[in-house]
C-alpha cells in the first residue's frame, strides 16, 4: 500500500455517499422467509454486513438484532446498494419483504477525535468500508473515505477521512493520532501491522517457558544417538561465557547469535552464521529429538508441540496447527520465569526435553515480537527502536539466562543547522546469579553522559553493590564517560510509562 502524504479527518459536514441508499421508505425482498422472527408491522435493528452487485440488483446480507439480544442474518435483494456497515431499522411488511430506514445517527461517521479517549500518539486501526470521489481540488483528485475503527475505545465507530489515494474498499489502515482532526498514516509496507502483532503476542505468552529447565535437562541427558548428542554439544558449545560478555567484540557476537536476527539471516541467505545462532540450534535439536520417540509417544506430543512452537518453527519442521487461545500480551520486561516441568535428578526424559525445547523457541520469539511491538513513534513524536533478547551464558558450572532490552530514541524534529541531535540510549538487564540473587539494571546514555540504577532483591547484595559503586564510577570515567547518578536499591524496579530514573533524567537535562 502506498504511503498517504497528508490524510485528515473531514471538517464537520455530511459525507458524500453517492450511489448508496438513504431513503427511509426503501423496501427489499428477502431471499428466505422470516418464519415468525418478525410479525407484520414489527421492527428491529439491523446492520449491513455485506453487499454484492448482481445483474439488475444488489444482494445484501443483514444482521438483525431481535428482542432479547438474539441475532440472526438474512439475505435480501435490493434495487439500490446499501453502504456496508450502515445501521438500519427494519420493519416487516410481510414474511418476505422488509422496509428499511437508516437508524438515527447511524449514517454519520465521526469527523473529530476525542483526545481524552485517543491521546496524540495512539495507534488506531481501521477497515475501509466506503469510498467516493469528490470534486477535484487544485487539479488534484480527492476521495472521501469512511473507515470502520477496529481497536481503541472507539472500536465499532466510523471515521470520515479525505485522501488523495483511491483506497480499496476492505483494505486495512494503521495511523497515529496527531490531533483531533489530524492523523499520520503508517505504511503497512514499512511496519508489521500492530493488530496482527498483538494477536501473535497474546498467543505466544502461554507457549513460552524459561530456558533454565531446558539446559538443566540437556546437561543431565545420558541417552540419545550420535546425531542428537552432536546437536546438544553444538548448542551448548555455542553459548558464550561471562568473560566473553565483558568484552565489546564478544558481546556483539553474542547479541548477533542470540536468535533475534535468525529470520533476517535466512532472508539474506547468511546461512554460514546459523551454526552459532541459538534459535537455529534449538530448531535443530527439536528435529533430532523427534525421531528418538516411540510412535505412540510422538503422536501424543503433536498437540503439545503445536501449542508451544511458533508458526515459523512449525513450518520448518513440517508441523501444522490450527488456532490458539488468546493470552495476556507479553510486553513486560523481564519476561517472568516459567517452567513447564521441573526436572528430577538423573536422566532427563526425551518427551519433556522436546516440550522444553519447543517452549524455549517460543520464548525467543516472544522477545522478538515484543521488540517489534515496542518499536514505534511515542507520544512526543520520537522514534523508539527496541531490541529485546535473552542470552544464555555459561557461568562456572551453570548456564544462566541474561535478559537484555536495548532502546534507541531519536527525535523526528528537524534540528537547526548549528544543532546536532544525538539519540538517547536505554538498556535494561535482568539476571539471577547464585551468590547474588535476582538483579535488574536500568541505564541511560545521552551525549556521553550515563546514569544508572540497580535493584537487588537480597539485602546483603544491595549492601555489597553500594560498597562497590565508587569503583564502578571510576571505571566508567576511565572509559571516557561522564557519570551521573549511580544507585542500588533493594527490591524490584518500578513499572509503568515513567520510571523514577526516567523522571530524574528529564529533570537533570531540562
Amino acid at each position: 500500500m502506498s504511503e498517504i502524504s497528508s490524510p485528515r479527518p473531514l471538517p464537520p459536514s455530511t459525507p458524500v455517499m453517492r450511489n448508496t441508499a438513504t431513503a427511509a421508505d426503501m423496501a427489499v425482498r428477502l431471499l428466505q422467509p422470516l418464519e415468525g422472527m418478525l410479525a407484520a408491522g414489527e421492527s428491529a435493528k439491523a446492520e449491513v454486513v455485506a453487499v454484492r452487485e448482481q445483474a439488475q440488483s444488489f444482494q445484501v446480507l443483514l444482521k438483525l438484532t431481535l428482542d432479547g439480544g438474539k441475532q440472526t442474518t438474512l439475505q435480501a435483494e435490493s434495487p439500490r446498494p446499501l453502504a456496508q456497515g450502515s445501521a438500519l431499522v427494519v420493519t416487516a411488511l410481510s414474511d418476505t419483504r422488509l422496509a428499511l430506514a437508516l437508524q438515527a445517527g447511524g449514517d454519520k461517521p465521526l469527523t473529530n477525535l476525542d483526545l481524552q479517549q485517543l491521546p496524540p500518539g495512539t495507534l488506531v486501526q481501521g477497515k475501509v468500508i466506503s469510498r467516493d470521489a469528490l470534486p477535484a481540488q487544485n487539479a488534484q483528485q480527492v476521495y472521501r473515505v469512511v473507515v470502520n475503527l477496529l481497536n481503541t475505545p472507539l472500536a465499532g465507530n466510523k471515521l470520515a477521512l479525505d485522501s488523495a489515494m483511491p483506497l480499496p474498499i476492505g483494505s486495512l489502515l494503521s495511523a497515529q493520532v496527531q490531533g483531533s482532526q489530524s492523523l499520520a498514516f503508517v505504511p503497512l509496507s514499512g511496519r508489521l501491522d500492530q493488530l496482527v502483532l498483538g494477536q501473535q503476542l497474546a498467543a505466544q505468552q502461554n507457549r513460552q517457558a524459561s530456558l533454565e529447565g531446558l539446559f538443566k535437562g540437556l546437561q543431565s541427558l545420558t541417552g540419545g544417538d550420535d546425531a542428537l548428542r552432536g546437536s546438544i554439544d553444538k548448542l551448548l558449545g555455542a553459548l558464550p561465557d561471562s568473560s566473553q560478555l565483558s568484552d565489546a567484540k564478544g558481546l556483539a557476537k553474542a547479541l548477533e547469535s542470540s536468535g533475534l536476527l535468525f529470520e533476517s539471516k535466512l532472508l539474506q541467505g547468511q546461512t554460514g552464521a546459523l551454526p552459532q545462532d541459538l534459535k537455529a540450534n534449538l530448531l535443530r535439536l527439536v528435529a533430532q529429538l523427534l525421531p528418538q520417540l516411540p510412535g505412540a509417544s510422538l503422536a501424543g506430543l503433536q498437540g503439545a508441540i503445536s501449542q508451544n512452537l511458533p508458526a515459523l518453527a512449525r513450518q520448518m519442521l513440517g508441523i501444522n496447527s490450527t488456532g490458539s487461545s488468546a493470552r495476556q500480551q507479553a510486553l513486560s520486561f523481564p519476561l517472568p520465569s516459567r517452567l513447564l516441568q521441573n526436572m528430577e535428578e538423573g536422566e532427563a526424559d526425551l518427551e519433556a526435553l522436546l516440550k522444553l525445547a519447543a517452549a524455549a523457541i517460543s520464548r525467543l520469539q516472544t522477545h522478538q515480537l515484543s521488540s517489534l511491538a515496542q518499536t514505534q513513534v511515542d507520544t512526543n513524536g520520537n522514534l523508539v527502536t527496541t531490541w529485546q533478547l535473552e542470552l544464555p551464558m555459561r557461568h562456572q558450572q551453570d548456564i544462566l539466562p541474561l535478559q537484555v532490552k536495548l532502546q534507541r530514541e531519536e527525535s523526528n524534529a528537524k534540528p537547526d543547522k548549528s544543532e546536532h541531535r544525538e539519540p538517547l540510549w536505554r538498556i535494561d538487564l535482568a539476571f539471577d546469579l547464585p551468590h547474588l540473587g535476582p538483579l535488574q539494571v536500568r541505564a541511560q546514555l545521552l551525549r556521553g553522559s550515563l546514569s544508572s540504577q540497580l535493584w537487588a532483591e537480597r539485602a546483603d547484595t544491595t549492601a555489597l553493590i553500594n560498597a562497590e559503586l565508587n569503583h564502578l564510577r571510576e571505571r566508567l570515567q576511565n572509559a571516557g564517560l561522564e557519570v551521573g547518578e549511580l544507585a542500588c536499591n533493594q527490591g524490584m524496579p518500578p513499572q509503568g510509562p515513567k520510571t523514577s530514573l526516567e523522571q530524574r533524567w528529564v529533570d537533570e537535562t531540562a
